[in-house]
């Protein structure tokens, strides 16, 4: 399945929602007058777009219809998909080509960061590269256990120190090992604890310090894991983590669970967080690159007939 299938797929429920009230908009109000766009904009607040962002939208439309004179529902439609992909394009690509890069993960329990580490191990790994993996959450035991099985599952190799221990410490150690062992990508798993933004900010400027003397010239990404089904939460909890880090990308796990699939619509274009990556199921091979043409065609195209929930 190609990344177009899997985040069509992963879409189906946002796109149950939103593009079936949409089709009812269009069938209720087929001309396009201005009661057309204010049920518009509403529609794409309901699917959690954000109302700084649905307006955004609306009002684009609105003027590119006006100027185009479209009167066709597949025209506006269509119209809606380039709006949105302009909108969500632009840094979504990794910057990761030197030798070695480093990718920084954060976010808060519950959201699936340590899945997604592991399987964006498996990702590169299956491209050719050497990708080793660094347990620098270790404020929960479970962290480090579940970030050894994922590495076990991704076949790659995890530095890891116990509970409790320094996790600028295991940072360093993370990237001697890199360096030795001539790794393409080094991953670091850190924590995420808001509840005490003090002591994050202080460790994560610890772990940078290393980072800087040690790899000063290595490309460096910083990605935010996030939980779609939170819906604007999450970008709440976003807006809470660009206090405390510089913040290069957004992964977005869940995806296919939640009907809030309108919510990276808000955070690309409300914090100008790019996303990078999506999670649109269990499988190690289901967190796919952003691709916003696909995502934007994902979300307000008509259903396939006989789409299904399938079982991963």
């Amino acid at each position: 399945m190609g990344i177009f299938e899997k985040i069509n797929k992963g879409l189906r429920k946002t796109r149950e929602n939103m593009s079936s009230a949409i089709d009812s908009l269009f069938h209720a109000r087929p001309e396009i007058d201005d009661e057309f766009f204010d049920e518009l904009e509403e529609i794409l607040i309901m699917g959690d777009a954000g109302v700084a962002t649905a307006t955004q939208i609306t009002e684009t439309l609105r003027e590119t219809v006006r100027k185009k004179n479209l009167k066709s529902a597949d025209d506006v439609r269509a119209a809606i998909k380039d709006i949105v992909a302009a909108m969500l394009a632009g840094g979504e690509e990794m910057n990761i080509i030197t030798i070695p890069s480093i990718i920084l993960v954060i976010g808060v329990n519950g959201v699936g960061k340590t899945t997604s580490i592991g399987k964006l191990a498996a990702m590169y790994r299956s491209q050719g590269k050497k990708v080793i993996l660094g347990a620098a959450d270790t404020f929960r035991a479970a962290a480090i256990d579940q970030l050894e099985i994922w590495a076990a599952r991704a076949g790659v190799e995890l530095v890891k120190h116990k509970e409790g221990a320094d996790p600028a410490a295991v940072v360093f150690d993370t990237i001697s090992a890199g360096k030795s062992r001539n790794a393409d990508i080094i991953i670091i798993d850190t924590a995420g604890r808001l509840h005490n933004k003090k002591n994050l900010m202080e460790e994560l400027a610890k772990i940078y310090r290393i980072i800087d003397r040690e790899l000063p010239y290595s490309d460096r990404e910083v990605l935010l894991v996030l939980d779609a089904t939170t819906g604007q939460n999450a970008v709440n909890q976003a807006k809470e983590f660009q206090h405390v880090s510089e913040l290069t990308g957004i992964i977005l796990t869940k995806l296919d669970g939640t009907a809030k699939g309108g919510v990276v619509l808000s955070i690309k274009n409300e914090l100008g967080i790019p996303v990078k990556f999506v999670g649109v199921g269990e499988k190690l091979d289901d967190l796919q690159p952003f691709d916003p043409s696909a995502f934007a065609q994902g979300l307000f195209d008509v259903a396939p007939a006989g789409e299904q929930e399938e079982e991963d």
